[in-house]
């Protein structure tokens, strides 16, 4: 089923340093844009990570140090990456756990403003979770009766993301035909952080989701706990988790002052 859309719609897929998305980089990307009339346009860059591939890493993706040690840093394509996806809604496969949290990063370190808010997030993993429980391969065989060669590799990943998510389409009635439902559909929590380290209760009220503060209301905590800030700030969370708590962290001082009054 072709896709109904009012915007282009970016499919991207990331391989990477590691599995860790404060501190480990980009090595590849592959983004491909669909417009609304469904004509379709792709890009694929590799990136020199200036850190190396950790070997579990290199055994999933293939990528070594010496494939990228002569490509461009993610500074230096950054801006053109974001020029790709401006004005156009995201869509992704495990991407709201990893991709767009860890290209977020990237962006932020090359000082290059995109902000995923603004955009709609379609991650077809969890549209395939809720539907059927499997794998990307797995998904691919039982949607689109193919079997994915290149697993693992972007370009080949990016391009099996769109075509099951046309069959997720095609497949369940259920599913409306509009970016804005199937981004609401691809939501399993919403997070204020992409890292979804602080997400939002029933009661829209920013909560902490991990640690011995998890479920707690993260201004109470801040307030009642003044290192916990700090200690996030030393830590080995990411940039946008550090600055959703500095934000949150005002919050909190804001409340206490017109406590005042």
């Amino acid at each position: 089923m072709q896709l109904n859309l009012k915007n282009p719609l970016v499919f991207f897929d990331v391989e990477t340093t590691g599995l860790d998305v404060a501190v480990d980089r980009i090595i590849e990307i592959s983004l491909l844009k669909v417009f609304p009339t469904g004509a379709e346009e792709q890009k694929t860059f590799r990136v020199n990570p200036t850190i190396p591939i950790a070997p579990s890493a290199m055994a999933i993706h293939g990528i070594i140090d010496a494939d990228v040690a002569n490509c461009p840093k993610f500074t230096e394509i950054a801006q053109t990456i974001a020029n790709f996806m401006e004005g156009c809604d995201i869509a992704g496969y495990n991407s709201m756990k990893f991709d767009v949290p860890i290209l977020a990063e990237e962006f932020l370190r090359a000082d290059v403003k995109f902000d995923f808010r603004k955009r709609k997030l379609i991650d077809v993993q969890n549209i395939f979770h809720k539907m059927e429980q499997r794998t990307l391969s797995a998904a691919y065989k039982f949607y689109c009766q193919k079997d994915l060669k290149d697993a693992h590799t972007a370009a080949a990943d990016t391009y099996a993301t769109y075509e099951v998510l046309q069959s997720q389409l095609d497949r369940y009635n259920t599913l409306e035909n509009e970016v804005a439902k199937l981004a609401d559909f691809s939501v399993t929590m919403r997070t204020l952080d992409y890292a979804g380290r602080v997400i939002l209760n029933e009661h829209d009220e920013p909560v902490i989701n991990f640690g011995k503060y998890k479920g707690k209301p993260a201004i109470e905590v801040l307030d009642k706990d003044p290192g916990y800030y700090s200690w996030v700030m030393a830590g080995d969370f990411t940039l946008d988790t550090k600055r959703v708590f500095t934000e949150l962290r005002l919050q909190s001082k804001t409340k206490n002052n017109n406590t005042l009054f």
